[in-house]
C-alpha cells in the first residue's frame, strides 16, 4: 500500500509543479506566431533571426533550474544534460553561443518587454500584457 501512496504523491507533485510553457517576444517584434520547429531552431542556435528578419536573442531562465529543465523537456523531449552537452560541443567549436542566462522569470519578462529582439519562455500563468505569446507548448 505504501508504494501506491508514493506513486500517487509523485504524480500529484508533478501535476502541481508542472508549468504550462509559452514562448514570448516583444509585441513589436514583427512576429505573430512561431512553430515549435522555429523555436527549436532559435533556442538551439540554428537560426538567430525571426521570420520577420529581426535578430532573435534567446533567453534561458536559470533559477529555479527546474524551469529550464521543464522547458527543454517540453520543447525537445530531451533531458537537460543532453541540451548542456549539445551546447558544450558547439561552444568548443566556436560556432554559436547558447541562450543568454537570466536569473528568473520576472527579469525575463522585463527584458522581453523592453527589447524587440529577445525571445524567452515562461509559465503561462506569469505572462503580462507587455509581452506577446507566439507559441503555447501546453496545447
Amino acid at each position: 500500500m505504501r508504494i501506491y501512496a508514493f506513486f500517487f504523491y509523485f504524480l500529484l507533485s508533478h501535476a502541481v509543479f508542472a508549468a504550462d510553457w509559452v514562448v514570448i517576444v516583444h509585441p513589436n517584434s514583427g512576429v505573430e506566431k512561431l512553430s515549435k520547429n522555429e523555436v527549436v531552431n532559435i533556442f538551439m542556435g540554428r537560426y538567430r533571426k525571426f521570420p520577420s528578419g529581426q535578430n532573435a536573442v534567446p533567453l534561458d531562465i536559470i533559477s529555479p533550474p527546474t524551469d529550464r529543465e521543464q522547458f527543454y523537456k517540453f520543447l525537445l523531449n530531451k533531458e537537460l544534460a543532453d541540451v548542456d552537452a549539445y551546447w558544450a560541443r558547439l561552444k568548443f567549436s566556436g560556432q554559436v553561443a547558447p541562450p543568454t542566462p537570466v536569473d528568473d522569470t520576472d527579469i525575463v519578462l522585463n527584458m522581453v518587454a523592453n527589447h524587440v529582439g529577445y525571445i524567452a519562455y515562461c509559465d503561462k500563468k506569469k505572462i503580462n500584457s507587455k509581452v506577446k505569446v507566439v507559441l503555447d507548448l501546453s496545447l
